[in-house]
């Protein structure tokens, strides 16, 4: 009988999902901002120790807010890192601000801390740092940048929920943080986010923000007598049902997290010696970094290896995928003036990098399936007679 297929993600389905939904659906309140939410805000806050979290509809709502929260002049510039999903400069663009492109490190696929001061000016208002695959950026580095030039430092935490830098969690380190429960990401809830507020000034404008631009959250505390447009904003509250299944789903960080673990640990330990011998770069995780285990990517010796790996994985009923496409390179990247190579580095990863199956509830036998199908890998004759050169 042929194996089955090992997709890229599968979702994961935590304990009390039902029960959670079925209460949702029972008690006559689907809309946000409701009794699931405020006890998953609780457990986010509590889990990564942030001051204040509030869920929303997605990690790019969250990030949006953070550009509104940083009301700085139109045309402000904003530092962010090439390698990374286009909503981490987009967000950002949308508010009449011009993205910075910085190139990132060759060894963490992060942003890199030189890259980015080279690209501050009079008109730089802030730095948004991505933890690639849930491994921390040098944020001591980031701060210290900040602080010089009295910039706002955002963490875009899409990967990196559980992972930490010297034992805080990330997404906590900088004024503001965003979290992803998109289906791919390590806690899910279909489409989901939250933002992180770790600087007390920007709560009160924060939930005005979320709430369409009215002070219905004073409301409800009873801190005014009726709720009214005070300010810009949208609608970026999660709804109740998703807020059920997030609930859950955070209820279980601890299995999640611990089976990613399992499943990075034995790429690590079984692709070691395919990946010395091939010349293949794997993860590399910094002293002060315990990572999340989001991802697991490989950086092939050349762009035909790239193909040529996805291929030969695909065939042997495999997922693996390329990832993030350079942003200076973008049609959006090129309106706001980036040049062609402007970031080499996260140019030449863009064009190897393969990430394999890693998912909450795979199975060890999956992984060491993949490790087995990924070590049988060897370019072909021409290429490798390329890499020798």
């Amino acid at each position: 009988m042929a194996s089955q297929r090992i997709p890229f993600n599968r979702p994961f389905r935590s304990a009390n999902e039902v029960d959670y939904v079925t209460a949702v659906l029972e008690s006559g309140r689907l809309a946000g901002d409701g009794a699931f939410c405020a006890r998953a805000e609780s457990l986010l806050a509590k889990l990564t120790d942030a001051p204040s979290a509030l869920v929303t509809s997605s990690c790019t709502h969250a990030l949006e807010m953070c550009a509104m929260l940083l009301d700085a002049p139109a045309g402000s510039e904003i530092v962010v890192p090439d390698f990374t999903f286009p909503s981490t400069a987009n967000a950002f663009a949308m508010l009449g601000y011009r993205p910075v492109f910085a190139d990132i490190d060759p060894h963490t696929l992060n942003i890199s801390p030189e890259s980015a001061r080279e690209r501050i000016s009079s008109r730089t208002a802030a730095i948004v740092v991505m933890h690639y695959g849930g491994i921390a950026c040098d944020m001591e580095a980031f701060r210290t940048l900040c602080d010089e030039h009295g910039l706002l430092l955002i963490e875009d935490n899409a990967h990196g929920l559980g992972g930490t830098w010297n034992d805080a969690s990330l997404g906590t380190l900088g004024h503001l943080g965003t979290q992803s429960f998109h289906e791919t990401k390590n806690i899910s809830c279909g489409e989901g986010g939250a933002l992180l507020v770790n600087d007390s000034s920007f709560k009160e404008r924060a939930e005005i923000l979320r709430e369409k631009g009215t002070d219905r959250s004073l409301f409800r505390r009873g801190r005014v007598d009726k709720y009214t447009w005070v300010d810009t904003g949208s609608s970026y509250v999660l709804s109740e049902v998703s807020a059920a299944i997030l609930l859950s789903q955070l209820e279980s960080l601890e299995e999640i997290q611990a089976n990613r673990n399992a499943a990075w640990d034995t790429y690590s330990v079984h692709l070691i010696d395919w990946a010395g011998d091939l010349g293949v770069g794997l993860p590399v995780v910094p002293d002060f970094a315990s990572p999340a285990f989001h991802a697991f990517a490989l950086v092939m010796p050349t762009p035909n290896d790239q193909r040529d790996l996805i291929q030969h994985l695909d065939q042997r009923g495999i997922a693996a995928v390329f990832h993030y496409q350079p942003l200076h390179e973008s049609i959006m990247g090129r309106r706001f003036g980036a040049e062609p190579r402007e970031c080499p580095i996260s140019n030449h990863v863009a064009q190897r990098l393969v990430r394999l199956p890693v998912f909450s509830d795979i199975r060890q036998e999956e992984v060491e399936r993949v490790c087995s199908e990924v070590t049988k890998y060897r370019p072909s004759p021409q290429d490798a007679q390329e890499i020798s050169r």
